[in-house]
């Protein structure tokens, strides 16, 4: 049987119309049937044959090559989303707010609508936003759907330039993607862009004594609560943000997360020693829906959560920055030198894959103290 020859489908942008791209290796016998497809076209500016992306057109392409080609749509048909959701609802009121600025470009309409459907973070939205502005600013006399892979290799040239982190380059390719792979509904549009290799930092801990010290030097009820929950539940600081009265249950000892990273719900602990700590906060402090609470009555903000960490450090006499996802990953490096199975770990963080948790394995000191120095040896 004669062997199937090649044909890879992808996405392009030609005279700002969705087209699909057939690349191929010169073949006579493909090359005529080619010929057939409706409305077929040559772009000197791609090197590639195209027909307009439309239903009737991809099932001609499947039909006419059928026995004869086998069709490689990975780069062509939706494939896993760009970049998973956060735990609480996206918000762009802020974006559509923002006073015009001379001469810059803001997002299309369509970008900031298509991640408030998708629900990302309003985290996420933050960065997706400055990120892709300074991509279409940069090339700010260019309509955005006239720019194509080089254009974009040449921006992340500057940012590499500029000493930009891989952390940001990453980014900013994810949320250049985002336009033309979610925003205009051409998957894999750009998926042999370079990313920079992935760096394999080790989660920052301190010891169990410092935490202890840090929640004995808050300067009040409600401080101490929020230092305590971060470290004993191993929440991350926008699962503090978005608890709610009745995500705690005192009977059995677990902290309902409801939609974590990636929406996902899980239970974790609560410290019973914890509880008379939070019963007597609720007294003093009353709050209504949230736990935690801001003067306005909505949630507790990220930023006041963050100088509430950094301030009781400093006041403990803790030399290094502590953050509050520190507290998180002391929590989980804690839990693994107690013994605790890794598999229950991430469970308690919930973590998709045990990958993920098994980082904690090299800043755990369990295993290490076994290991007799040198020096004392």
């Amino acid at each position: 049987m004669e062997k199937l020859h090649n044909i890879t489908l992808r996405h392009f942008l030609i005279q700002d119309e969705k087209c699909i791209g057939l690349l191929f290796y010169p073949n006579k016998v493909i090359q005529a049937l080619v010929k057939e497809l409706p409305g077929v076209s040559w772009s000197a500016e791609h090197q590639v044959v195209y027909v307009k992306n439309t239903p009737e057109n991809l099932s001609s392409i499947y039909k006419l090559f059928r026995g004869v080609a086998w069709i490689n749509n990975r780069y062509f048909l939706k494939n896993k989303p760009i970049a998973t959701k956060g735990n609480e609802k996206g918000d762009i009121s802020w974006v559509e707010k923002r006073k015009p600025r001379n001469g810059w470009r803001f997002c299309p309409r369509e970008y900031l609508q298509k991640l408030e459907l998708k629900r990302y973070s309003a985290s996420t939205i933050k960065v997706y936003v400055g990120c892709f502005e300074k991509f279409i600013n940069h090339y700010k006399d260019q309509e955005i759907n006239s720019l194509n892979e080089n254009d974009i290799r040449e921006y992340l040239s500057l940012l590499v330039k500029k000493g930009s982190s891989n952390s940001y380059i990453n980014q900013a390719i994810n949320s250049i993607k985002f336009y033309f792979e979610i925003v205009l509904d051409m998957p894999n549009r750009y998926y042999e862009i370079e990313r920079p290799i992935k760096e394999h930092k080790l989660p920052k801990v301190i010891s169990k004594e410092e935490v202890l010290l840090m929640i004995k030097n808050t300067p009040n009820i409600k401080h101490k609560c929020i230092v305590a929950l971060l470290y004993s539940a191993g929440l991350r600081r926008s699962e503090l943000i978005n608890l709610k009265l009745t995500d705690i249950d005192s009977k059995r000892l677990l902290i309902r997360v409801e939609g974590a990273k990636g929406n996902k719900d899980r239970y974790t602990l609560l410290a019973n020693s914890l509880l008379k700590d939070l019963r007597e906060y609720y007294k003093e402090w009353r709050p209504s829906k949230w736990l935690f609470e801001s003067p306005s009555g909505g949630p507790y903000s990220a930023s006041s959560i963050r100088q509430i960490i950094e301030n009781t450090a400093k006041k403990s006499g803790i030399k290094k920055k502590v953050t509050p996802h520190m507290l998180r990953h002391s929590f989980a490096t804690h839990l693994l030198d107690n013994g605790t199975d890794l598999r229950n770990i991430q469970a308690l963080l919930g973590h998709n894959s045990l990958k993920t948790t098994e980082i904690y394995t090299h800043v755990a000191a369990k295993d290490f103290n076994k290991i007799k120095n040198l020096l004392d040896s």
